[in-house]
């Protein structure tokens, strides 16, 4: 049975989870990091998504992104997850996948609810300051 096609709208930020398989490790040292990140960057400029915000675990990756056409996200998830799997089989000696299943996502739409129902509260000054420490490409 095929699987069914995401909705994806463009414009409207998707918050993206790829899990390491069985929740194994997917980054072991630090260049591992610096090569996804590099990765990411290249992709998201071949497909048009704009990268808000990432975080990236030992075992799984977080990634807020908002795609410019209907299929840049999913694009681009095809173009890193393989060849970032190429690289740490080769330089790991190991084979086989590296990620749990398809990546996961949400379309981030809530928020904006949230506040309008007074559920989401102000961010503080120290919020907004330690939120502009982060880094975003």
């Amino acid at each position: 049975m095929p699987r069914r096609a995401r909705l994806s709208i463009p414009g409207i930020p998707w918050h993206i989870i790829q899990r390491g398989n069985h929740r194994s490790v997917c980054f072991y040292a630090e260049e591992d990091y610096q090569l996804y990140l590099h990765y990411l960057e290249e992709f998201a400029t071949q497909f048009g998504c704009a990268i808000r915000a990432y975080v990236l675990m030992t075992n799984h990756v977080h990634l807020l992104l908002t795609p410019q056409r209907a299929d840049c996200a999913a694009l681009l998830m095809k173009h890193l997850g393989q060849r970032y799997v190429q690289y740490i089989n080769h330089s790991y000696r190991r084979s086989g996948t590296l990620w749990e299943g398809r990546f996961q996502r949400e379309i981030e739409v809530t928020l904006g609810r949230q506040a309008r129902r007074g559920q989401a509260g102000r961010p503080s000054k120290d919020t907004i300051e330690d939120a502009n420490q982060g880094k975003l490409l």
